[in-house]
């Protein structure tokens, strides 16, 4: 931060090893108002240090940075799914502000789990399976609707890439519906959404997500970087 704060170097380069916290040189670039460049392999990691940009500077900080080697548009999706199902399922849960399971070994057709408030101390729970192949059954919604009820989960959303059909659609609208109680409102208690919707910006019906890694407050420009 002494260096970038004085104008000492024109580029200040850490590698990530060597720190507790591998993204803190981009976390103090922009409190300092510098630019930066972030590089890692994993999605995981990328979708870490954007929700703890997104906590500590608020939404509109989504605007100033731009994220290359991600799926853009359907055909950047399909062949993500195409050559690796797993980060698929990983990028479509961090569509919805979910946590994606970092294996995905006994996971139960469970690819992530989102969080939000439903009382003042107590926190909901939004199953997310996700399915990039083109053929989708409503045998595979109906496994989601049965394991929102076995883990006793508020809420179920299901991930296509492909189009659903009616049967689909049917499947999960057995489910029924869940009311929040903090706001009274009505929510489908499982519903279906696509990759086409979430790339259009839609999202799911459901209570504001709590965003995941993160437990700090966020802070103003002044205050510490993020793991110091």
């Amino acid at each position: 931060e002494d260096i970038v704060s004085s104008g000492s170097a024109d580029l200040v380069a850490l590698g990530r090893e060597m720190l507790h916290n591998p993204h803190w040189p981009i976390d103090a670039a922009q409190k300092l108002g510098r630019r930066w460049l972030g590089i890692d392999v994993t999605y995981l990691a990328i979708d870490l240090i954007q929700k703890r940009l997104r906590h500590t500077y608020g939404e509109e900080i989504a605007a100033t940075y731009s994220v290359h080697g991600i799926p853009a548009d359907l055909d950047g999706a399909r062949q993500l799914f195409a050559s690796n199902p797993f980060d698929f399922e990983r990028w479509a849960v961090s569509l919805v502000d979910g946590r994606p399971n970092e294996k995905q070994v006994g996971d139960h057709g469970i690819d992530g789990r989102v969080m939000f408030p439903t009382a003042v101390d107590r926190l909901g729970l939004m199953l997310v399976s996700v399915k990039g192949g083109k053929t989708v059954t409503p045998t595979m919604v109906r496994d989601l609707v049965g394991t929102v009820r076995t883990e006793r989960a508020e809420m179920g959303l299901f991930i296509m890439l492909a189009e659903p059909t009616r049967g689909v659609r049917e499947a999960a609208e057995t489910a029924g519906t869940f009311t929040h109680d903090l706001t009274g409102r009505t929510f489908p208690k499982v519903q279906i959404i696509t990759i086409a919707d979430l790339l259009a910006g839609k999202r799911p019906q459901m209570p504001t997500p709590v965003l995941p890694y993160v437990t700090a407050k966020p802070r103003s420009r002044n205050q510490l970087s993020l793991g110091v």
